[in-house]
């Protein structure tokens, strides 16, 4: 990597240095969280799953009714663009995570600020995924500790959590609840109004019971890549799965539990509100399912998470100052 290479950040047509990336203030996302967004890794260099990400999102833009000019496939190009404007930035160890945000752009009564004319926004930016999983390499030993916060998901006729969008107050609101229990390990995990469990702010969640996996039904939640992609790794492997409402007494008493995301694939819960899950640590049914995941993207994702861990430590020394999931004075304490 140059010592004075910089990363750049597609915006609108040009590749700008990532600390010159503004978007107006005027724009529709800040003004009503009016965005939709996906963000992608890399294993071995390759993005995975990029399409059906950018499916998702095309599905939200669509309902949206935000008019961009690309086309999916432009879009795709002008990630594999991104990437290679950035290879320059990147270590030939590091991951490149893409963070794709599309908007509908200024409001129209701003428009003579802009000339008379307004058109979508839309940033591609290529960020290590190292910051993103460091934090979390201690919890593939240790397990995360799922806590219910009194905040509530938002059911899917209130606000549609199918689209991918940046109005997550609600989500920013539970993780700052977990927070104050003072336990870095904590993550939320939602209920929705009728009690039951939905997802995590930004995973979602699975419990196993006598050798059968279950996940919340597709309902009131983000219906994530990394979920879809673990009940067709279930199916494959032969493990019933099925989708089902889950009280949390089903999962107090379940035999394993774990959450799925982009950032981290899967990470194991071993408690929830304070009540161990099966004997405590990570489970079977979990390692099965990664170890095949990792063989199918050719890394050792925990190995890995564990060595971008260490790499991070040595460049930052406190790594609690760059979490990118737990918030909240307490969390780092």
């Amino acid at each position: 990597m140059s010592e004075t290479a910089q990363r750049l950040v597609y915006l609108n047509g040009e590749f700008v240095p990532e600390i010159e990336a503004n978007i107006s203030i005027f724009d529709s996302a800040l003004m009503f969280g009016d965005m939709v967004f996906e963000m992608t890794r890399s294993f071995n260099g390759e993005q995975f799953m990029l399409r059906d990400h950018l499916e998702r999102m095309y599905r939200g833009i669509k309902q949206l009714q935000i008019p961009i000019k690309q086309s999916i496939d432009e879009m795709e190009q002008l990630v594999y663009k991104t990437m290679e404007a950035n290879q320059p930035a990147f270590k030939d160890t590091d991951e490149h995570r893409i963070m794709i945000n599309v908007s509908r752009g200024p409001l129209s009564m701003y428009k003579m600020v802009f000339g008379g004319k307004t058109e979508p926004t839309v940033v591609i930016a290529d960020f290590p995924v190292k910051w993103t999983v460091a934090t979390l390499a201690d919890l593939y030993d240790e397990g995360i500790h799922a806590v219910t916060p009194s905040q509530r998901a938002i059911p899917a006729p209130l606000l549609e959590a199918k689209i991918k969008n940046r109005s997550r107050i609600h989500y920013m609101t539970a993780n700052l609840q977990v927070s104050l229990i003072g336990d870095p390990r904590a993550f939320a995990l939602l209920l929705d109004p009728d009690g039951f469990i939905t997802e995590g702010t930004g995973a979602n969640f699975f419990i196993v019971q006598d050798g059968k996996l279950m996940t919340p039904e597709g309902r009131n939640i983000l219906r994530g890549t990394r979920r879809a992609y673990i009940l067709d790794l279930a199916g494959r492997l032969g493990i019933p799965a099925e989708e089902r409402n889950i009280e949390l007494y089903d999962a107090y008493h379940a035999d394993e539990a774990f959450y799925t995301s982009t950032g981290f694939t899967m990470l194991p819960c071993t408690k929830i509100n304070g009540l161990e899950i099966g004997d405590g640590r990570p489970g079977e049914m979990f390692q099965r399912l990664m170890d095949q995941f990792s063989e199918d993207v050719g890394v050792d994702i925990i190995a890995q998470a564990k060595a971008f861990a260490a790499e991070v430590a040595a460049e930052v020394g406190d790594l609690s100052g760059v979490d990118a999931y737990r918030f909240g004075k307490k969390a780092t304490e």
